[in-house]
């Protein structure tokens, strides 16, 4: 599976991506929602973990982006923050978020995310 995600945290991104990457996924990376939805249109992601506060472009905006551009409507989104909140969660699904996760989470915690959303 392509697995894009979108961290301004460069260390809970880096450890996103050893963990799918040792579970086989090839990973794509960027920081900021502006790069974020150019390499989601390079790439064509089947998920796609999105930070909800990042720069340029932030979380919803680029969601609701993602959503809407053909060459990334179909991808999973999972969008993440560290901030819970009131209304994040509506917004998130809103925007056309498949889940969602507060940060910060373990491993377990992600990956049962993933597999509910892939088999959907």
């Amino acid at each position: 599976m392509k697995v894009l995600i979108i961290e301004d945290d460069y260390s809970l991104a880096d450890n996103i991506t050893a963990l799918l990457k040792l579970k086989g996924h090839e990973v794509g990376f960027a920081p900021d929602g502006e790069a974020g939805i150019e390499v989601a249109r390079q790439m064509r992601p089947d998920l796609i973990l999105l930070d909800i506060m990042i720069p340029k472009v932030g979380g919803f905006d680029a969601c609701r982006i993602l959503r809407g551009d053909p060459q990334t409507m179909k991808a999973k989104i999972i969008m993440m923050t560290g901030l819970d909140r009131i209304g994040d969660v509506e917004r998130a699904f809103s925007a056309g978020a498949s889940d969602y996760l507060i940060k910060p989470f373990d491993s377990e915690r992600l990956f049962k995310k993933i597999d509910k959303v892939t088999r959907a």
